[in-house]
């Protein structure tokens, strides 16, 4: 029974990421593919159970965007989506959101057997897309401040060879990958749709949260009233900007013992408690069943979170 168990969770978990791995990385590729079939077949009608579930699906999006999503939470999701760089909208990040508390919520009671554990599967569930959401935001923010310099550069060698701004993010969405590519063209994009400068790159500072790209911004909106070398005032904050992440890296280096240290105060008593726990179940049991075992394992957790939190914020050095 454990088996057959185990091998239907697989096959099912198996289903779930391939699905949204062709949902998330091959979704140009399916966009194209429809496309050619539409096209080629425009003649055909659709079929009414295609259209109805096509329907059914929008008409549920609608309901969601209206009854659970304000136009202030609405923006503030478009933001973060927009900051990950995940094709979906607000919308379908609360349908993705319900499945995965369903989804996480049914696995930890069909493995344990223990209904108590499923607001706890509900929780991780929940918390899991907002998570991943994060990670997201600060992998792509911290690719484009890698590339930021490079792409300065690509910008002032441009200018320097006549051309003017908006031909300068043309060569930058040429040479440079995602995500400076991506937001690059997003920029340009709006400035032939009609909008200024200004509030182009005051939207690209607010998709992307970086101090660097902020003195980038305000550089050129400060020449645009006040005149200058553009090129000059750029070469300057690309040295700064290369300076400083040579001090970060130099600090990285510096503080890794520390951050290290960090880790393991907040991850050993966990890992000895359950590997004590494996060993000799009654012997570490007493804590759970004792009123001062307890107080003493409530004590230690906040011990551990405090220096977790004390060695943090001495290893974490703004430059």
């Amino acid at each position: 029974m454990t088996l057959i168990i185990l091998s239907f969770f697989l096959f099912t978990s198996f289903l779930f990421f391939y699905f949204m791995l062709q949902f998330f990385v091959h979704s140009d590729q399916r966009v194209e593919k429809r496309m050619k079939r539409y096209l080629s077949v425009s003649d055909e009608k659709l079929k009414s159970n295609h259209l109805r579930i096509f329907s059914h699906y929008q008409l549920a999006k609608q309901r969601i965007r209206k009854s659970l999503l304000s136009k202030q939470k609405n923006t503030k999701l478009e933001t973060q989506l927009a900051r990950s760089g995940l094709p979906i909208k607000p919308e379908e990040y609360i349908i993705f959101q319900w499945i995965s508390t369903a989804l996480c919520g049914c696995l930890f009671v069909l493995f344990t057997g223990k209904w108590l554990l499923l607001l706890v599967g509900f929780a991780l569930g929940f918390f899991f897309p907002k998570w991943y959401l994060r990670k997201k935001q600060r992998e792509r923010v911290e690719k484009f401040n890698d590339g930021l310099a490079d792409m300065i550069t690509t910008i002032v060698g441009s200018l320097r060879a006549g051309f003017s701004f908006p031909q300068a993010l043309k060569a930058v969405i040429e040479e440079a990958g995602t995500p400076i590519k991506d937001e690059m063209d997003s920029v340009l994009k709006e400035m032939q749709y009609g909008s200024s400068l200004e509030d182009s790159l005051n939207d690209l500072k607010e998709r992307m949260p970086s101090e660097d790209l902020d003195l980038m911004i305000q550089a050129i909106l400060i020449q645009r009233q006040v005149g200058g070398n553009l090129a000059t005032v750029l070469d300057k904050i690309v040295e700064t900007i290369r300076d400083r992440n040579k001090i970060q890296r130099q600090i990285m280096t510096l503080t890794a013992q520390g951050r290290l240290s960090g880790i393991v105060i907040g991850l050993l008593p966990i890992i000895l408690g359950l590997v004590l726990y494996l060993i000799q179940p009654g012997y570490i049991g007493t804590l759970f069943h004792n009123s001062i075992g307890l107080l003493m394992v409530a004590a230690g957790f906040t011990s551990g979170v405090i220096g977790f939190i004390m060695i943090k914020k001495i290893t974490t050095i703004e430059v």
